[in-house]
């Protein structure tokens, strides 16, 4: 039987070294041990780290988080993982869009203030997909692609592990801001928690029920089953005469996970994680006037919506996580192969809505001047199969410690779009008047838009964790890795700590990185509607190697290239204080981005021939900016005795900021740069989050009551208009947010809590709403706009 308390006391040391292991917090870092099994062979692994055995002191060179989620999952105000890690993490970003389609319900997650799919996401050491989703519209994470933190429970997780440096050297693509493993729980017992909440303007219901049951199988196996239902609801913060919903989308979870291992064979473990999560999701589009409001021919029917209407953008999304693998001896090596499916899926159905140009038709034939109120509007897919193996050995008798450890990659991916039924894209009129076809809100994929795409990669890894002395540690990295559709790449990192006294470790890395162009960028192709300055426009989105980029010169996507410098220290002066320091930079190449809009009117010679192949406005994805991010990130700890009860502070900083240093456009387009990255499309790749957030918790514990007050700073953010020069961007001054609870624990076993979110309801800075990306007086910036939030909780473990 193992007991862990040692190895989790170890990762901390590790991590912070010996003063902030007493220092950190419950409400950031405490670890809960699962109950011990009989014949329990479980290892504890971090992030970053390949290293068998027990963890020593100083084995973790970068800088790690390890974030138990026990404290949040059984009395915290969010009752999802993306919002739950914004308020605990400053350097993790996720933002809650309102206005942005279908990324009104996904919160995809990102690091250090770069974008969602420069961040690698891990389930207990093993890649999650990403979402077929590319997110279009937005003040975060515009043209990428990103993992949906929100289909897992939080009750399912024991802790999140965040590595804070580059790492595609030993993970592979997306890590160029760092890795997130999320470790799921693998533990006895029953527990359950239920939760309800609502905005202080009576809306946004939210509720909550969540189970874990971890079952004991034959000897020394464990099975844990995870279970919820989340109801988020509709919020709205529109004016009264607006037809317009602004807020948190509808959103209904229906959720389980199963993660456990059994032992096979004398020295071998088969484990398994499955999880599986039915989302349907209704986000609001942009309102319609009612007649006599729009231009002729109208995008509203006097028969249907005469006071005006304002569409729902419905998702059903479906998806699928499995990792089956086995570990084992070899000898003196440790041995584990496995594989690992993904899959997500989102379908749209567009409601409240109607198509203009059938409505119309129907009016010129002697009809009404009705459409449909509702179509299917297609949607799309992605897949991914990762196999692995991988060896790793520890050395005791080379230098003061070796571990080698080496491996091998094969992964496969999908991606599709379906077209929507014919009714949802169709001209009936033969107008072609702009914003006049299609379903209101959101035109389905047409039959052109459809595509089913596939490409395999593989890679090969060495990595090596060495002792030089008792104070030096070195760690490097090379992985080499091969696409089917852009070539092969080579990424190598190095990094070292040394212990210049018993209470201060330094420590650093430089590393080379990359990142695939997702399968999404490459073949995302739409014709929609789009509002600029409250008119609605058709712009195309192209896929790469078609005939609108083939036309427009774009040359084929390729790898995005970066640098990795971090510098670093930890330092203990007592047993109740810790502080740690990070300083990093982050250069990237050949940056994949969403190009501007080209036409007739920005580009009269590529506007022509668009015009030749019908199509008056497109977008596309195309390699043009290099980009340099620079940052700090700060954490101070304390732990007390305090008035006969027990105190907890801990602060968390980071300071980042990004900068476009150089845009180069493809030869046909040289001389058109301000088009192909605009100012506010620069803007939202520097400032799409804040350039610095912060996080101090106060947790106070007296007998049976805690009170745990939590200070969040926002930093100012500056945005770009649709107007563009000489329009003066969008300045948002920097906000103070709190959160306030109380908990009451009953016994052991059973706690309640209640509290509040944003408590003095902080809001952002009021812009010109036709300047905004969703068209409202607020963007969507990161602490959101609906204002203070209250809840309740109520945890049992049986």
């Amino acid at each position: 039987m193992l007991n862990i308390a040692p190895l989790r006391r170890a990762v901390l040391l590790s991590l912070y070294g010996s003063a902030a292991l007493a220092a950190f917090p419950a409400a950031a870092l405490a670890q809960t041990a699962p109950a011990p099994v009989a014949g329990d062979m479980q290892t504890v692994n971090v992030v970053g780290s390949r290293r068998a055995g027990s963890v020593s002191a100083t084995d973790t060179i970068a800088p790690v988080d390890v974030i138990s989620l026990s404290k949040a999952s059984e009395t915290g105000a969010q009752f999802d993982l993306a919002q739950t890690l914004t308020y605990i993490s400053p350097s993790f970003n996720s933002t809650r869009q309102t206005g942005a389609d279908g990324a009104d319900l996904i919160d995809s997650a990102a690091l250090r203030g770069l974008g969602s799919d420069q961040t690698l996401v891990l389930v207990n050491g093993k890649r999650r997909h990403t979402t077929a989703l590319v997110n279009i519209f937005g003040a975060r994470n515009r043209g990428n692609t990103g993992t949906d933190m929100n289909a897992i429970p939080l009750l399912a997780i024991r802790n999140v592990q965040v590595l804070r440096d580059g790492a595609a050297a030993q993970y592979g693509s997306d890590a160029i801001a760092g890795v997130i493993n999320i470790e799921l729980k693998r533990s006895l017992g029953c527990e359950a928690v239920t939760g309800a909440g609502e905005y202080s303007a009576r809306d946004g219901k939210n509720y909550m029920g969540s189970a874990y049951c971890g079952f004991q199988v034959g000897d020394g196996g464990v099975i844990g089953i995870t279970g919820e239902a989340l109801n988020r609801g509709r919020s709205n913060r529109a004016d009264a005469d607006s037809p317009r919903i602004i807020g948190d989308s509808l959103v209904r979870n229906r959720t389980l996970y199963v993660n456990g291992d059994i032992p096979a064979g004398p020295d071998g473990k088969l484990y398994f994680t499955a999880g599986v999560q039915d989302r349907y999701g209704s986000s609001a589009a942009f309102g319609r006037g009612g007649i006599g409001s729009d231009d002729i021919p109208s995008k509203n029917s006097a028969a249907m919506y005469p006071a005006g209407f304002a569409p729902f953008i419905n998702a059903n999304v479906d998806d699928r996580y499995g990792t089956i693998g086995y570990r084992t001896k070899l000898g003196e090596w440790n041995g584990d192969l496995s594989q690992t499916y993904g899959y997500n899926k989102m379908m749209y159905n567009i409601s409240h809505t109607l198509n203009a140009s059938i409505a119309n038709h129907d009016l010129l034939t002697g009809g009404r001047g009705v459409s449909a109120s509702s179509f299917n509007a297609g949607g799309f897919s992605f897949e991914q199969l990762t196999t692995n193996a991988d060896l790793n050995r520890f050395y005791g008798d080379i230098l003061g410690g070796l571990n080698v450890a080496f491996g091998a990659e094969y992964r496969r991916e999908n991606y599709q779009i379906f077209a929507g039924e014919p009714g949802s894209y169709i001209d009936a009129d033969g107008l072609g008047f702009g914003g006049n076809a299609g379903s209101q809100g959101f035109p389905g994929f047409q039959p052109g838009d459809a595509t089913d795409k596939s490409r395999h990669s593989s890679a090969a890894y060495i990595d090596l964790e060495a002792d030089l002395t008792a104070r030096i540690k070195v760690q490097t990295a090379l992985r080499h890795e091969k696409y089917s559709d852009f070539g092969s790449t080579t990424t190598g990192k190095l990094a070292a700590s040394f212990k210049a006294a018993d209470t201060v470790l330094l420590r650093g890395s430089a590393s080379t990185g990359f990142r695939a162009p997702s399968l999404q960028q490459v073949y995302f192709s739409s014709t929609f509607t789009d509002f600029v300055g409250g008119v609605a426009k058709d712009v195309v989105f192209a896929p790469n190697g078609g005939a609108v980029t083939d036309a427009a010169g774009i040359p084929k996507l390729k790898e995005e290239k970066s640098k990795s410098f971090t510098l670093g220290a930890t330092w203990s002066p007592t047993t109740a204080t810790a502080v740690t320091a990070d300083l990093y930079r982050i250069n990237i190449d050949d940056r994949i981005v969403l190009s501007g809009r080209f036409d007739s009117g920005n580009y009269p010679a590529l506007g022509k021939l668009l015009l030749n192949l019908g199509v008056a406005s497109a977008q596309f994805f195309v390699n043009s900016i290099d980009t340099r991010t620079q940052g700090l990130d700060l954490t101070v700890s304390n732990k007390r005795d305090l008035f006969g009860g027990k105190l907890n502070t801990f602060l968390a900083a980071n300071f980042s900021k990004t900068e476009v240093v150089n845009v180069h456009a493809p030869a046909s387009l040289t001389g058109f740069e301000d088009v192909l990255l605009s100012e506010r499309e620069r803007l939202f790749i520097e400032q799409g989050g804040p350039r610095r957030k912060a996080t101090l918790d106060f947790d106070y514990t007296y007998g049976k009551v805690e009170t745990d007050f939590k200070i969040i700073h926002f930093g100012p953010q500056t945005l770009g208009t649709f107007s563009g020069p000489p329009t003066p961007p969008m300045q948002y001054a920097s906000k103070t947010s709190a959160d306030l609870a109380f908990t009451y624990a009953f016994t052991e076993k059973t706690k309640f809590t209640m509290g509040a979110a944003n408590i003095f309801n902080v809001k952002p800075s009021v812009q010109d709403p036709n300047e905004t990306d969703n068209g409202f007086k607020y963007e969507s910036v990161q602490f959101g706009l609906n204002g203070t939030s209250y809840f309740a909780r109520l945890w049992h473990k049986f």
